[in-house]
């Protein structure tokens, strides 16, 4: 088994198994943990600002990389979509999302290091979390800044079914051998994340308050001061 079988077939089990098995152990053992931590109360402006590029731009990076790696080029094909007007539109949504992501990490960072209430509280987990995803993101985004022209390297018809092969067990590391080095960085920084994901406040993406629907209202009454009481 060469290098290659080990970065590539054998490395990216050992980092699924940790991020699922990590879930599970969690939420057996820490469920009141279980939660973003909200730091609301003690700084709003910056958290509300912050907090809605990086979500809404992380929402349109994970659809990007769900229509350039799960979905087969060959579907794209199929519809007459060329891999020039595919990457260009790719290019189109990816960077704005992307930026957004970013300056969302770098204004939540900021708050985090510069307000002294929030920093006394951010724990090792927090400070890893934050840390590594600004690296998967600036990794994502020189990747991205590297192949753009669109005679470039050809994602979808490496990493794609590499990555897809993983999931039905059907394991081609050749695919990997020559893919670029800031695509390669880009992929391990990301398994750096999963593996710490499951130990981290990151486990809320898996949360859907689906109980919140059918919960009694929460019934708010006005305190008055004992002195007013007749």
């Amino acid at each position: 088994m060469g290098v290659e079988d080990l970065l590539w077939g054998v490395f990216p089990y050992v980092v699924l198994t940790i991020f699922i098995g990590g879930h599970i152990y969690r939420y057996q053992k820490d469920q009141f943990g279980w939660t973003t931590k909200s730091s609301e109360f003690l700084e709003k402006k910056r958290l509300r600002l912050g907090s809605n590029l990086f979500h809404f731009g992380i929402i349109f990076v994970f659809g990007g990389h769900v229509l350039g790696l799960i979905i087969p080029a060959s579907l794209y094909e199929t519809f007459g979509i060329s891999e020039s007007t595919y990457h260009m539109v790719a290019l189109l949504f990816g960077i704005p999302a992307g930026v957004a992501t970013l300056l969302g990490l770098v204004l939540l960072t900021h708050r985090r290091v510069n307000i002294k209430r929030i920093k006394t509280t951010t724990s090792i987990g927090d400070w890893m979390a934050l840390i590594l995803l600004l690296t998967v993101v600036i990794t994502g985004l020189i990747a991205t800044f590297l192949n753009i022209d669109s005679a470039g390297f050809d994602y979808r018809t490496t990493i794609g079914p590499w990555l897809r092969g993983l999931f039905i067990f059907k394991v081609q590391p050749e695919l990997m051998v020559n893919v670029p080095i800031w695509f390669k960085i880009h992929i391990y920084t990301t398994f750096a994340l999963y593996v710490v994901w499951p130990f981290t406040r990151l486990v809320h993406v898996f949360s859907l308050p689906l109980r919140y629907l059918n919960r009694s209202y929460v019934i708010y009454k006005k305190r008055i001061p004992r002195d007013h009481v007749q």
